[in-house]
């Protein structure tokens, strides 16, 4: 570019100095003609006056001085402009010439920086990928090359490297929880527990692991209010995953007993004097008060000496419970039910596999699975025999009460699990770059095709079936809530929680994490987000604007402390388990002191 414009500059200066109106003279002689008169020629200037008459001699002599003086006095003046305009010129070449040097100096280091940054994004991705693909045991996923689904994204102008990556550092950082601190510690006047039992207490613990986990701590909490021993709860075996572990398999049970010996008597079976009683069987009204198991199940138990609850989740009340046993039912939460060790190592090794190399991770608890589709009605981008399949399945379930659902309506108002895509697009709006490590909490999700755009976007996908050999996961074969106590534990340490679907998982995750310092954890606006996706997908927002709004629309969504909020009823109340603020979580006095 530069070697172009320097010629041509110079083609036109020479054209400009060979030009004969650039000569030095600046005059040109004319050609003289003749013509016959009388025999006699007369020669002619052009640029002389013509005149019929010869002149005189003495004229033409003085006309001829006066000519020449005018011609010389010219040509000075002439060669003075001259000059004046060949230094103009020389001095408008030179700049020309140190500009076009610039710009070419300034380009060809764009160019070099840009390609530089470029492979320094495509180099650091291809290590990673290839430490990735270096752990022994690990199954990957194959797919396209991570720095040119970057590149591509860069290109159609998705996202900026530079703001980006400026972005991603404060992607992983944790909300602030100064002045927050657990407090579920026995008090100094806690009086020793009297050895004396108002009765036996049986419970089968009903739903899924989460589900059960809730129904345990409600359950020792009933224990304590009713003054009863607390024989070791077994577990369901008629749950949709239809998983035969017990109580034992799933979690420490001597820790268990250990922990709770300042609390409750927890025993491991009814003792011989007992055993032969039959049981009294009861259902405990869900949502209750301590005074419903002081005034109305109490009576019952010293009546009969054996009570068996029939089902434990949701039996207690989220918010007007006594302040010890709120701190009681954290300490079974939270110390009390610790995971098998067999549960717990290999929990812990899959984290040390996801930190790769100290890097972060993502749980993602993508709840798009048949059973909580069918359950919720929610078919949005499935096909009709998709839809007619989920429908079946909720007919054929007897306690699921409702059966016709508009799908449509429910995601509008934010009650359905966000779709693999939607996932995708929340990520990628909140500044998660590409080769963000992401662990799946969940089992497989239904529909043809529909983890392709997630996969697509965010190939580093893993879970507990990628990240092990087939010899590690056989002692967990059918067995799902010993893999969902391994997909806890993993989801629990992770540097990030996101959950696309407010289930039981979800509420015990993110209020463990809570617990634990106030780990990161998204909880969508799904009302809103779906609202946006839809505009988006139809053109009526841009990207930019979309992901302006997603990250406006979660700047408070983060896991950051609030108070728990209440309902108008009970069932629409914010889970305790979710958010055990307050109750086990306490503001320190000096914040206290300052806000007053």
């Amino acid at each position: 570019m530069a070697h172009n414009s320097s010629n041509s500059t110079a083609a036109v200066d020479g054209g400009r100095v060979n030009s004969p109106r650039y000569l030095s003279s600046m005059t040109r002689r004319a050609h003289s003609f003749k013509r016959k008169n009388n025999n006699h020629e007369i020669e002619l200037q052009i640029n002389s006056p013509r005149s019929p008459l010869a002149p005189a001699e003495g004229s033409v002599l003085k006309r001829n001085n006066i000519h020449h003086h005018h011609v010389s006095h010219k040509e000075k003046r002439n060669k003075f402009g001259h000059w004046v305009f060949f230094l103009f010129c020389g001095v408008c070449f030179f700049v020309g010439l140190l500009k076009i040097c610039a710009t070419t100096w300034w380009f060809r280091s764009s160019v070099h920086s840009t390609r530089e940054s470029v492979q320094e994004l495509s180099d650091s991705i291809h290590n990673r990928n290839l430490m990735d693909q270096s752990s022994l045991g690990y199954a990957h996923r194959e797919g396209a090359n991570e720095a040119e689904r970057t590149l591509k994204i860069v290109t159609a102008g998705m996202i900026d490297s530079h703001s980006d990556m400026a972005e991603e550092s404060g992607i992983w950082s944790n909300p602030n929880y100064e002045n927050f601190t657990q407090c579920i510690d026995l008090s100094r006047n806690h009086k020793k527990l009297d050895p004396k039992t108002n009765g036996y207490i049986l419970v089968n613990a009903n739903g899924g692991l989460n589900q059960m986990r809730f129904g345990i701590c409600d359950m020792v909490a009933v224990a304590k209010i009713m003054k009863a021993t607390l024989v070791l709860p077994s577990l369901d075996h008629t749950s949709y995953w239809g998983d035969a572990s017990g109580f034992k398999d799933l979690f420490d049970w001597k820790h268990f007993i250990e922990t709770l010996k300042d609390d409750v008597q927890v025993v491991e079976t009814l003792p011989p004097a007992y055993a032969e009683i039959e049981p009294f069987s009861k259902t405990p009204i869900s949502w209750s008060k301590a005074s419903y198991y002081k005034n109305e199940v109490l009576p019952v138990l010293k009546q009969h000496k054996v009570i068996y609850f029939t089902h434990s989740d949701s039996r207690l009340a989220n918010n007007g419970i006594p302040s010890s046993i709120q701190k009681l039912r954290c300490r079974v939460n939270y110390r009390a039910l610790k995971y098998s060790s067999p549960i717990e190592e290999f929990g812990n090794k899959l984290i040390s596999r996801m930190r790769q190399n100290d890097r972060p991770y993502l749980a993602l608890h993508l709840r798009y699975e048949k059973d909580m589709l069918a359950f919720t009605g929610c078919s949005h981008n499935l096909t009709a025999e998709e839809d007619e399949e989920l429908r079946q399945m909720r007919y054929e379930v007897g306690h699921w009460k409702e059966k016709e659902i508009n799908g449509t309506e429910r995601r509008l108002a934010g009650g359905c699990p966000l779709t693999p895509r939607e996932t995708s697009l929340l990520l990628r709006a909140l500044g998660f770059p590409s080769q963000t490590r992401i662990y799946l909490v969940a089992g497989e999700s239904y529909g043809r095709g529909s983890m392709k755009y997630l996969e697509d976007d965010f190939p580093n996908i893993f879970s507990h079936s990628s990240l092990s050999s087939k010899e590690e996961l056989n002692p967990y074969k059918n067995h799902q809530n010993m893999l969902a106590g391994i997909d806890y534990i993993v989801a629990l340490q992770s540097d990030i929680f996101l959950y696309t679907y407010d289930g039981n998982m979800a509420k015990a995750v993110q209020g463990h994490r809570r617990f634990e310092n106030f780990k990161k954890t998204i909880n969508p606006d799904k009302a809103n987000f779906v609202k946006l996706v839809d505009k988006l997908d139809e053109g009526k927002i841009s990207w930019e604007k979309f992901r302006s709004k997603v990250k406006i629309l979660h700047k408070d969504r983060m896991g950051a402390p609030y108070v728990r909020e209440r309902g108008e009823f009970p069932k629409l109340e914010e889970s305790f388990y979710a958010n055990p603020v307050p109750g086990c979580i306490c503001e320190t006095k000096t914040r206290l002191e300052t806000s007053q």
